[in-house]
């Protein structure tokens, strides 16, 4: 199987009232199905709402209001998310399936795994989700993906890929976790194994390539296994500790075998070095690539953020050698304030 739509997708609405809507019955867990206590699991999921100023340098691309879900994973009710969902916010709601409400804090950002953390600034009484490992699930197997609002926002899918991701915004995951069918609200969701214990978080919709002609609409999780080797440093740091990658605003996709660029980030490394829409990235540092995950990697091993990048590209036919000087994304966004 492959991805065929890597795009990062702004959240689904969520609804005000989360009888508005249901999966069919058929479609939801049931306890009687179950090996732990399903209504602390559907509890300990909430929803987060977030609203992001209109200079901040993701508004154009994920919005300056933004839905989704977040998972209780400790005592002191610290949120675990996806991080597009915070990313620049100056404030964040959280709100408890039993309806009590607390603002939040955007705690930490990692770009590397997209997780993101968020500090409830009151009290929301909400359960603690145990997590558990991604290793523990194989492709083939039984899983719940649970978004706030309970059993009604609980599907039952399966695992259908554990595989490398490349996502164009320069992102790579070496295996994430694709599920079947797709939940709608899937920013931020928790995907539970048999266990009841949390594997990984929702972070885009995708379509499945499966047989000729044939799609599969599903969602693609971060495993939860990314977040222990950074939970410290992102709670302390804000970030995860060591130096920042490499980054120069170059989107990305595969077309008949070649990486084409089919976007830069105005006013970014690449656009300033004279990367265009329309050119294809044929070598990083005079090493080709063969797929968006390798020219990142390639990219990242030159070194640290502020490294010179020597890119050869062509364009309608004839060779460009450009030197992208890198930045570190982070230094780019607004940082949250607090309250």
């Amino acid at each position: 199987m492959r991805c065929d739509s890597t795009a990062p997708r702004p959240p689904a609405p969520l609804m005000d009232k989360p009888s508005l809507w249901a999966f069919p019955d058929s479609l939801q867990p049931r306890q009687a199905e179950l090996r732990f206590n399903l209504q602390s699991a559907l509890d300990a999921v909430v929803l987060l709402r977030a609203e992001i100023p209109e200079d901040a340098f993701t508004a154009g691309i994920l919005g300056t209001e933004r839905i989704g879900n977040g998972i209780v994973i400790r005592d002191d009710g610290l949120v675990l998310t996806i991080g597009y969902l915070i990313t620049e916010a100056e404030s964040i709601w959280l709100t408890a399936n039993d309806g009590t409400v607390a603002a939040g804090h955007p705690l930490a950002y990692d770009a590397a795994t997209g997780f993101g953390l968020v500090l409830p600034l009151g009290r929301l009484g909400a359960p603690v989700l145990e997590r558990g490992s991604a290793a523990t699930v194989a492709p083939g197997e039984d899983v719940i993906v649970v978004g706030e609002g309970g059993r009604a926002h609980a599907l039952k899918a399966e695992i259908v890929a554990k595989r490398e991701f490349a996502g164009y915004w320069e992102y790579v995951l070496d295996e994430a976790l694709f599920t079947a069918p797709a939940h709608p609200q899937w920013a931020g969701a928790a995907l539970l194994g048999d266990e009841g214990k949390l594997l990984g978080v929702g972070s885009l919709l995708v379509q499945e390539a499966r047989e000729e002609g044939e799609t599969l609409q599903g969602n693609m999780f971060v495993p939860i296994d990314l977040l222990e080797p950074v939970l410290e440093d992102m709670l302390k740091l804000g970030r995860r500790g060591g130096p920042s990658r490499p980054w120069i605003g170059v989107y990305v996709t595969q077309a008949q075998g070649h990486m084409l660029v089919n976007g830069v980030t105005e006013g970014g490394p690449a656009a300033r070095a004279g990367v265009r829409e329309g050119d294809v990235l044929l070598e990083v540092a005079g090493q080709r690539v063969a797929g968006a995950a390798d020219l990142f990697r390639k990219l990242w091993r030159l070194g640290a953020a502020g490294v010179e990048v020597p890119l050869t590209l062509s364009r309608k036919g004839a060779p460009v050698h450009v030197r992208a000087h890198s930045v570190d994304r982070n230094d780019l966004l607004k940082k949250p304030k607090l309250h």
